[in-house]
């Protein structure tokens, strides 16, 4: 057996950090700017100051992701059957609209205008945090959808809800 910092060669490594994951909370209302810049909530820039990914989200809104979130997501794609229509769809719109960035020191990001286009972005916008995620919606589609979804939203918890967790 080989030893390797005083661990045999097969042994499980000893836990010596605890992986933390991002997990972004709340609804914030920043505004864009002449520059098309966006400052994300104070909160939120710590987990981003390293670098994001921000690509095409579901229902015309963008998805923002710390650059581990986005690599890990990235790699449970890789695990789809690429011989797939809908798996080779799905990727190529999201690789192929995905921005990398990293927030100024006023914690600001630039959203491209291929971006802006597809989210309708405008002057008001909507930062909403989404678990390990951020979405970025335009103020008024963020407004239809909360009241298209209100209800359903009581309704799709026995659904979306593992059973035995409570809400």
């Amino acid at each position: 057996m080989e030893y390797v910092g005083g661990i045999r060669s097969g042994d499980p490594l000893p836990v010596t950090y605890q992986e933390v994951v991002a997990v972004f909370l709340g609804t914030h209302t920043p505004r864009l700017d002449d520059k098309n810049r966006v400052i994300l909530p104070a909160k939120f820039r710590e987990s981003l100051a390293a670098g994001l990914v921000m690509t095409k989200g579901q229902d015309r809104c963008l998805v923002v992701w710390t650059r581990e979130g986005f690599t890990e997501y990235a790699a449970s794609l890789r695990n789809a059957p690429q011989t797939t229509e809908k798996t080779r769809a799905y990727t190529r719109v999201l690789f192929a609209s995905a921005y990398d960035d990293v927030p100024d020191k006023q914690g600001r990001i630039t959203i491209p205008s291929q971006l802006r286009e597809y989210a309708g972005l405008t002057r008001d916008c909507v930062v909403v945090g989404a678990d390990t995620r951020i979405e970025i919606w335009d103020a008024a589609a963020w407004d239809a959808y909360l009241a298209g979804t209100e209800q359903s939203f009581v309704e799709l918890d026995g659904e979306v809800v593992p059973p035995g967790t409570t809400s």
